[in-house]
């Protein structure tokens, strides 16, 4: 028997001086203790590698938590619909929160995830700590998350998309119709998924033999209000480009008011390539061609895998990630 399967509760009392029931309070999530027995409590739980056991009476409550870093973009409600659909199935409903940050969950989300004894949580472009890997654990809370921001460690389960060669799909259309002076608009640099979308654009380039010219970079924040600030930017240089992969569908839509006020039309002036493939890209004028990525399917694969570890089973794979296609549509042709 391993070290950390003999670490009980009493153990974790005794070395934090406190008694079994607090260090209970801290591990089921309940709110009366106080800041500092709680910081202690959590550091000796991390250091431990404690897991709460799970007893005959914890069975399924019927509930996913599908958490968000931010909720401003119409492609959550792709991610909530494939989570939604996955719970259906397994007779359970969802519970949607929002973060505020993408600096992972905090302590009070973390003790009203294990107060309601979720059944297993999905959390949605969040960033997450050894720390906070350890307390999800601790609390014996299985999760997946979809499209991690950054490298999650080797023993997380993630679903994401294949973004670098999405970036080189996008890019490599531009090129097939002639194209040189590309633009792109990736989203925070701290994001895997914005650089990897970069990469696959720079790859793009390089291979067709065009020069990667840094002034053509630019690092949104994956909303309309980044897409329209650097496509202005873009369009008001000496040596304009002639196309904007634009890194996301809301950041395209961005480059097409901007290229509107600019006097310009897409896509005989300039051509405008997304990435996602939100229901609005079918609907815009001109409809938008972009990189599909399988939101829906994303989440609701996430939602299995959390849902399948909290029944005891392994997943076969803890990194998945999904394909990409290029949807052409009007908004691309070749240059002038």
């Amino acid at each position: 028997m391993s070290a950390k399967s003999r670490v009980t509760i009493a153990l974790i009392a005794e070395q934090a001086g406190v008694s079994v029931p607090t260090v209970s309070k801290v591990v089921n999530g309940r709110p009366e203790v106080a800041p500092e027995t709680r910081r202690r409590v959590e550091r000796l739980l991390h250091e431990h590698g404690y897991k709460r056991r799970v007893g005959q009476g914890d069975g399924p409550v019927g509930l996913v938590d599908v958490v968000f870093a931010e909720l401003e973009s119409p492609w959550a409600m792709e991610i909530i619909r494939g989570a939604e659909t996955a719970a259906r199935e397994a007779d359970a409903a969802v519970v949607v929160s929002v973060l505020h940050t993408h600096a992972g969950p905090g302590r009070d989300w973390l003790d009203r995830i294990a107060a309601r004894r979720t059944d297993a949580v999905v959390l949605v472009a969040s960033r997450l700590t050894r720390r906070q890997h350890g307390q999800l654990v601790a609390r014996s809370i299985p999760f997946v998350i979809v499209d991690p921001e950054g490298e999650p460690a080797a023993e997380v389960a993630s679903v994401g998309a294949t973004n670098w060669h999405g970036g080189l799909a996008a890019t490599r259309h531009l090129l097939e119709l002639g194209h040189r002076r590309i633009g792109m608009i990736g989203g925070p640099p701290e994001m895997l998924c914005s650089r990897a979308r970069i990469d696959g654009y720079r790859a793009a380039l390089e291979t067709a033999g065009v020069p990667v010219d840094p002034a053509l970079i630019r690092y949104g924040d994956f909303l309309v209000g980044s897409g329209h600030v650097f496509g202005k930017e873009f369009l008001e240089l000496p040596d304009p480009p002639t196309a904007i992969f634009a890194g996301c569908d809301m950041q395209a839509f961005g480059v097409f008011e901007a290229a509107r006020r600019a006097g310009l039309r897409v896509p005989d002036d300039l051509s405008v390539v997304g990435f996602d493939d939100l229901p609005l890209a079918r609907s815009a004028w001109p409809p938008l061609t972009t990189i599909r990525q399988p939101l829906e399917e994303m989440a609701a694969l996430a939602t299995r895998m959390a849902l399948d570890i909290s029944r005891g089973e392994s997943p076969e794979t803890r990194r998945v990630e999904l394909a990409t296609d290029l949807v052409i549509r009007d908004s691309t042709a070749p240059p002038r």
